[in-house]
Formats: structure tokens, sequence, C-alpha cells
């Protein structure tokens, strides 16, 4: 079996709704680079979704973070200042008329796993919401 090429991105952005388009499209442009063009669309959405929440629900700075593993996963996620958890996903079937509520919904329908982990990375606590996507 070959190696898989591994890599590793992270975006630092500000608390900034715009920061949620610059990450879509830098994720885009990463994953167009690395040949991985079949998981774009699906990975921009799950980004999106991390991003927004990183940026509406928290004060401080965030971060996109990407990478491949050597098992050939692509790993997304959004770092905030925030430490506690996030609400747990909603059915999409509950939340179809809602404007606000789908977004970890949406990842957890999406993404083959997610979750969340604390985290002191950047010199603040916080905590990662993520996703993993299989690349192959």
């Amino acid at each position: 079996m070959p190696e898989t090429e591994t890599w590793d991105y992270t975006l630092y952005i500000p608390n900034d709704l715009r920061a949620v388009t610059v990450s879509r499209r830098t994720l885009r442009l990463i994953l167009t680079l690395h040949g991985l063009i079949g998981l774009v669309d699906t990975a921009e959405l799950l980004a999106a979704e991390l991003v927004s929440n990183a940026v509406r629900h928290t004060k401080g700075p965030a971060a996109l973070r990407v990478r491949r593993t050597v098992e050939g996963v692509v790993w997304i996620g959004a770092w905030d200042t925030d430490p506690a958890p996030p609400e747990p996903p909603k059915p999409l079937s509950q939340v179809t008329e809602l404007e606000d509520g789908r977004g970890l919904g949406l990842v957890k329908a999406c993404a083959d796993y997610w979750g969340w982990q604390p985290s002191a990375r950047f010199g603040n606590r916080g905590k990662f919401v993520w996703c993993e996507l299989k690349a192959a």
C-alpha cells in the first residue's frame, strides 16, 4: 500500500462572519491543489458550519485547521476560545424549517465522524469542533 501524503494547514481568523467565506475558499484551494476535488463541496459545507459556529457563538478569535492523515482521512476543525462543549446536534428532520440550529446536524449527517475536544492551542483555552471525511 503506497504511503499517503500528509499535510496540515491552519488559518487564523478574526471573529468576523466574513471569515466563513475566507475559510471556505481557502479550504477549496487546499483540497484542489492536493487532488481532492471530489471532497470539496462536502468539505466546504462542513467547514462553513464549523467556522460559522465558532464566530457566531464566541467573542474571540478562531481558526480553521485542515489536515490529511496517513490513513487518508481529511480532518477539518474549527477552534474557538470558548471551552464549553457545543450543543448536541438536533436531527435534521426537527430543524428543517428553522433558520438557525442546523449546523451540527448537517455536520453529523455529512461527515464520516465528528466530535469536539477541549484545547489550549494557540495560547488560549478553547475547543475544537471537528469532523472527518475519508479521502481514500
